[in-house]
Order: structure tokens, then sequence, then C-alpha cells
């Protein structure tokens, strides 16, 4: 069989993958550390996270030697892309290669574009218990069972809302996430973890205690507060473990505009600034982050009900994507061939990187 309309194909899907990873959030908000070789749907990779070390005072004493300890995700390529069309004759998809920017390249890219964007930012629900913004709640006082994590309300009106989100009673060191919703006055949390299997190790609360439920519904963000909104995101940030640069924060476009039009927010005008704007990021820091704008449409809710907005550093995030399959075969009832290819792809937050994620839950 001739070999060149093959190479042709894997060059077709390669250029229109070169596009996609130029103008994808995926770039921007994950890391690609991952160990081992991605061979289709539902290949298991491993996401490695090294122990902290740290420097001690020498005193001339014999050193006391550190061990590098690690602890393994996994990173399952749970889901899969094809793409399969005709073309009536090679020299047609000679001219797509010839043309790496051409309208069909950049149509696949921009799909594909469009659903990883979809994918990640749906990671919202990984951030650290803690490390959301929005409107809290903090109605009434609780009691926390020791063991079960059986918070019993007193003066509250618990909502199914509040499953998944941030709590933290006072006499708590950190914070914890709903798990469960029975009632008004009646709710379980757990250990925020997924790595482990679900345990409570927070301790008994007594009676009569103040609590604060995270983020349980959306706060109004406008060009005048907006600043501050993402201000406090970084301040949520604040952690010695987490980087203070290269940290990164998606957008609807609806709130990039309010950005634009904040007091605090000056545009450079230069040609790296206009160059950025191309490739979707706004002229310049906002707030210690570099900001992207993205649709709305990408984003799990809406301007009404709240937009959930994800940032943080990339070393939480981590993304794995490969082209896996490419083949031809005859268009059995017209002439040319017909081309397929499939990507397959994944993404994982091992739970000590939760931190480094953050969650604005604003509306307009």
């Amino acid at each position: 069989m001739d070999p060149y309309p093959t190479k042709h194909l894997e060059l077709f899907v390669s250029q229109a993958l070169e596009i996609f990873y130029s103008k994808s959030i995926s770039e921007v908000l994950c890391n690609f550390d991952y160990e081992g070789e991605i061979e289709g749907k539902g290949t298991i990779l491993n996401v490695l996270t090294f122990g902290a070390l740290d420097w001690t005072t020498y005193t001339g004493a014999d050193m006391t030697a550190a061990d590098l300890t690690e602890s393994n995700s996994r990173l399952v390529t749970d889901q899969a892309k094809y793409s399969y069309f005709t073309v009536k004759s090679y020299d047609k998809l000679r001219s797509y290669v010839k043309n790496p920017e051409g309208p069909a390249q950049r149509q696949l890219a921009n799909r594909l574009q469009q659903l990883i964007d979809i994918f990640v930012l749906g990671f919202y629900g990984d951030v650290g218990a803690g490390n959301r913004s929005g409107t809290d709640y903090t109605t009434g006082s609780v009691t926390v069972d020791v063991t079960t994590g059986v918070v019993t309300g007193s003066g509250t009106a618990f909502t199914s809302a509040m499953v998944s989100k941030p709590f933290k009673a006072t006499g708590h060191s950190d914070h914890y996430r709903v798990k469960t919703y029975s009632s008004g006055t009646s709710i379980v949390i757990e250990d925020d973890s997924d790595d482990l299997a679900s345990a409570y190790t927070g301790g008994a609360i007594a009676g009569g205690a103040t609590y604060v439920i995270q983020a349980v519904t959306a706060v109004q963000v406008t060009k005048t507060n907006v600043f501050a909104k993402v201000n406090a995101l970084g301040v949520l940030l604040t952690n010695e473990e987490i980087p203070t640069d290269d940290r990164h924060l998606a957008v609807p476009a609806s709130i990039a505009s309010l950005i634009r039009e904040s007091s605090e927010y000056i545009s450079t005008g230069a040609e790296s600034g206009r160059q950025r704007i191309l490739d979707g990021q706004l002229e310049k820091m906002f707030a210690g982050f570099n900001v992207y704008e993205v649709p709305d449409g990408r984003f799990t809710g809406n301007s009404t009900d709240g937009f959930h907005v994800l940032g943080g550093h990339k070393s939480a995030l981590c993304f794995a994507m490969a082209l896996t399959e490419n083949g031809e075969e005859p268009a059995i009832a017209n002439f040319g061939k017909r081309f397929k290819s499939l990507v397959v792809y994944g993404a994982k937050v091992p739970d000590e990187r939760r931190k480094a994620l953050v969650e604005g839950y604003w509306k307009l």
C-alpha cells in the first residue's frame, strides 16, 4: 500500500494538534508531569509527588539524612474523541497539509480546544477545601461527632447544594468537605481526599460552635470589586509550598470585560500585550494572576446563577493527551478515502496538590 497517504494524514492531524496546544487553556492551567506511555483509552499513568525536602542548621555534628519519599496518584485516560472524514483525492489532503493554518485543521483544532477546555475547567470540584471564594453560609451553630463526622445543627438550614463545599467549625485546624446532606439540621463531613477511603479525622466539636460552609452561593462581581475578588483568590494560595510566580486564572469573557473596565486595570498597549490578547491572555497580570479569557459557555454555570471560575498554580492539575490511532479506508459509495483518528486524554489532581487550586464562584 502507498505509505504517503497515511503520512499525510499524520501530518494533517499533528498540525491540528499543534494549533490546539497553542490556544488551549490546558497549556497554562495544567502540567504534564506523568510517567508512562499512553496506549489508548483507559491507560493508567502515574503522577508522582515528592515529599518536601528542607535545610537543617549545620552544627558540625553528624548529619541526619532525610528520606526522599513520594506519593503515587493515578491518572486514567478515560476520555476519547475521534475524527472521521472523507477526502475525494490525495491531492486535496496534500493541499491541506501544505497549509497547516488552513480552515480544515483550524476547525478541527478549535473544536478539540472547546471540548478539552470544558473538561479541564470542570475540575473546579477538585479545588482544595478552604480555597473557594463566594458567599459563605454561617447561620446557627453546630456539634460534630468525633468518629462519624455527623454535623448536628442548631438554627441551621442546611441544603443539598452544600454537598462538596468546604466546612470548618471553630476548633478545627483544617477545612473538611460536606459529604452528604440529610436535613436542614444534619449533614456529614469528611476529610478532603479522593485518593483515600472516606473518613473524618477532625475530632469532636462541642455544641454551640460557630462554623462556615464556604462558597455555598455565588457572589456578584462588578467592575468596582472584581480586583478585590481576584485578589482574594491569591490570598487563598498563601502557602509556602505554592510558588508565587506563574499563577493563572481562566475567566469567562463576560467577567474579563469587567476586569478591563476596572480602575485597577491599566492596558500596557505594548506589542507584547496585543499578542497576549490574541492568545487569550489579558494584557498584563491582574492581582498576581496571568488572566486568560475563555468563552462563557466553557464554564460550568452561567452569569445569573454563577460561574465556577478556576485558577491556581499549574503544578496542581496533571493532564495527559495523545493521538493513539490513525487509519484510512475506502469510501465505499463514493470516490476518495475516509480517514479516522482517535485522541484520548485524562487529568488528575492528587490530594496533596489540591491546595494549589482556587475557585471563584461568581455571578454578574
